[in-house]
Order: C-alpha cells, then structure tokens, then sequence
C-alpha cells in the first residue's frame, strides 16, 4: 500500500499576558506531536509573552509567533491564525488555550479522529469535550458545571446541533472546511466564537465528532473569563437560533 503523509497540522494559541503559561505549553504540543507547528498570536502583552515566543522561534522552526498591537479578542485571533495557516497549506488547524487547561496528549486522538476518518464520514471537527462519556472537569465549583452545562444545553436545542460541548475551545479542524467559510463575516470575539465556528461547519454538511477530555482550571496567570463574555455567547445564540427556526439561515 502507498505510504500516505501525516497531515500538516498547525495548533494555534491566543495569547494576552500568559508569560507564566506559554513556554510549557508550547512544548508540551511539540512533545507530543513533533511534526506539528505552533502558531502563537499574542495581543501585545505587557508581561512579555511574545518575547518569550520569539526566543523559541528562534530556536526552533516548527513555532511561530504572529503579533497583533493590542487585544483584539479571542474570535479575531484565531481568524488571524487560521488565515496564516492557510495561506502557508497546512491540512488541520487546530485550537488550543495557553493556560494549561487544555490536556495536550488528547491531541493524537483529536488529529486522528479526523485525518484517520473514513473519508465518507466527511469529518471536518474534532471537538476536546468535557460533556461526553468520559469527559470530565477538574476542581470545578458545581455552579460553574451547572452554568457551563446550561449553557451548553441551551446552545443545542436553540441552534438544533446535536454536540455536547458546543462552547469548548479545543478543536481540530479540517484545514478545507475553514477555507470553505465566509472568515470576514465572523465578529464573534468571546468564547461565543466557539458557538459560531460549530454553526458553520454544521451549515457546511460536515460531520462533528467530540473526543473526551479531563479539563483543568489554569495554574498561573488570570482567567480571561468575564460576564461580558457570557452575555454575549448568550445574545448571540439566542440570536442565530431564532433566525434560523423563521428560516433567515446564514451563509457559511
């Protein structure tokens, strides 16, 4: 049998103020997956975090950094990224947080779930979820289960999207798929980005898988968390919900 290539994969990290974070991170994806490359967008930190990210570039050509002059929010970031992925042919685009929550050796089972899919199945996302048998989240008070899984709920029956973890920020992408959206039309900027992105590749035809992750709150540095963000991801599905039960569907 022909041999086929491993895909070229990009894991992306948004960064603002995570000096403390992304070093460990950023080698911690490249141990567990050394062909991939790492892609850091970093919203011109104070504290140094792109410095730092210079320096392992430098070093190592498998990483990268992109820096933007300010915070300009998460959905923005990752746009910037996937565009830079794309521009540079990479197969999978990947999303991964820089505070440690995210578990790194889950990603061999996310790429696979995608690149090893039979090509029938058409998956174009791998979701890391927290919401599926054998997920799970770590240290977390219970009202903030209930809300995260409330709020989950509430995204699948408004958008009729039969996925868990609508909201989760690790993902793998089929590099096609985001090619195949419309990226300037996203002005998503909090974790309602995740919502969107979901929609989208739904609206595309494409099949959703979730792979169960262990989630961990961060160790260092400071949540990006804020109500703002909450009531955003709020207004914004109940918004797509309505407009597609009275039948005004977007583009992708």
């Amino acid at each position: 049998m022909p041999h086929t290539p491993a895909p070229r994969s990009l894991v992306i990290v948004p960064t603002y103020d995570e000096a403390e974070n992304v070093h460990e991170i950023v080698g911690r994806v490249l141990d567990v997956v050394p062909a991939a490359h790492v892609l850091v967008v970093d919203d011109g930190s104070p504290d140094g975090t792109g410095d730092i990210v210079a320096a392992m570039a430098a070093e190592d050509d498998r990483v990268h950094l992109l820096r933007r002059a300010g915070k300009l929010g998460l959905g923005t970031a990752y746009v910037a990224g996937f565009r830079w992925g794309l521009e540079r042919q990479f197969d999978l685009l990947i999303e991964m947080d820089a505070d440690g929550s995210h578990p790194a050796d889950r990603l061999p089972a996310m790429i696979e779930a995608v690149a090893g899919a039979d090509p029938a199945a058409d998956v174009l996302l791998a979701i890391g979820s927290r919401w599926v048998p054998g997920g799970s989240v770590v240290d977390w008070p219970k009202h903030r289960e209930l809300l995260s899984r409330g709020g989950n709920a509430y995204a699948r029956v408004m958008l009729g999207l039969d996925v868990h973890d609508i909201t989760a920020g690790f993902r793998v992408y089929r590099a096609e798929a985001i090619a195949r959206m419309d990226l300037d039309s996203v002005d998503s900027k909090g974790y309602c980005f995740q919502v969107d992105m979901t929609l989208r590749v739904h609206d595309l035809g494409g099949t959703i898988v979730e792979v169960p992750i262990q989630f961990r709150d961060r160790v260092r540095g400071v949540s990006k968390m804020s109500q703002a963000i909450v009531v955003e991801a709020m207004l914004r599905t109940t918004q797509w919900g309505l407009q597609r039960r009275f039948g005004r569907r977007r583009s992708s």
